[in-house]
């Protein structure tokens, strides 16, 4: 399982077992592990969406989507 991140116009990939993730990881959980994987601060990522792949069980952790 791949924790894909998409943070300041980068784009980041780390195992989830590296930050001690798994697919039934709430939002606050990942978010916070992601934050300290990339050392910022936890309030960077409170409005990020988490994507759930159910097919690979990848998550994608991104900003919201602006549209218009």
């Amino acid at each position: 399982m791949v924790i894909h991140v998409r943070h300041n116009g980068r784009s980041f990939d780390f195992p989830a077992q590296q930050m001690d993730l798994g697919y039934g990881s709430t939002d606050p959980q990942i978010r916070a592990a992601v934050a300290e994987k990339l050392g910022e601060p936890r309030t960077q990522f409170e409005h990020y969406v988490i994507d759930r792949n159910g097919q690979t069980g990848d998550l994608t952790v991104r900003p919201q989507a602006v549209f218009g």
